[in-house]
């Protein structure tokens, strides 16, 4: 697989959309809730600190060999942004991940988007597809299944290791 970049691909109900710095105002908003972080840490971001990290995401990893692709979801009614779908590649293996804000969750955007993304990323020749999902996180655990990834063994940090092999 040869080192691909993230481009807008939509779904029933999203626009995913490149993530540009200029995101980062809407998406405080979106991320600002502290029970998004009970099982992946941390805290929100202020506008300024998460314009500062796009800056990072969108300047790229600093190996030519893996890419970073981040994405933005955006509502096709009304325009909100909703969330981020993200895919880690490097040598054919994309490890992905998904947040939806809470005003948002319940409505299968996460599960929608992370189909979507597998779905791209097969499409642009990824071999397997992980995810990493704590092992109390159900919401998490449906997403994942809704996207064809199946739980391993293999645990980090408190995650279970989801892996999805490529298609024949």
């Amino acid at each position: 697989m040869t080192v691909i970049s993230a481009q807008s691909f939509r779904t029933a109900r999203l626009d995913v959309l490149p993530l540009r710095v200029e995101h980062a105002e809407e998406m405080a908003g979106v991320l600002g809730d502290p029970a998004l972080h009970e099982f992946i840490g941390g805290a929100p971001h202020s506008p300024e600190a998460l314009r500062a990290r796009y800056e990072r995401l969108v300047a790229g990893c600093p190996d030519p060999a893996v890419a970073w692709c981040n994405w933005v979801l955006r509502l096709h009614e009304g325009g909100a942004l909703v969330g981020t779908v993200q895919a880690t590649v490097a040598g054919g293996v994309a490890e992905i991940a998904w947040v939806v804000g809470t005003g948002w969750q319940g409505r299968g955007f996460a599960s929608e988007a992370a189909v979507g993304l597998v779905g791209w990323l097969e499409r642009q020749g990824a071999g397997s597809v992980v995810a990493h999902v704590h092992r109390e996180h159900r919401a998490s655990a449906a997403v994942a299944t809704a996207a064809g990834l199946t739980p391993t063994d293999e645990e980090q940090d408190g995650e279970v290791r989801w892996r999805r092999e490529p298609r024949p």
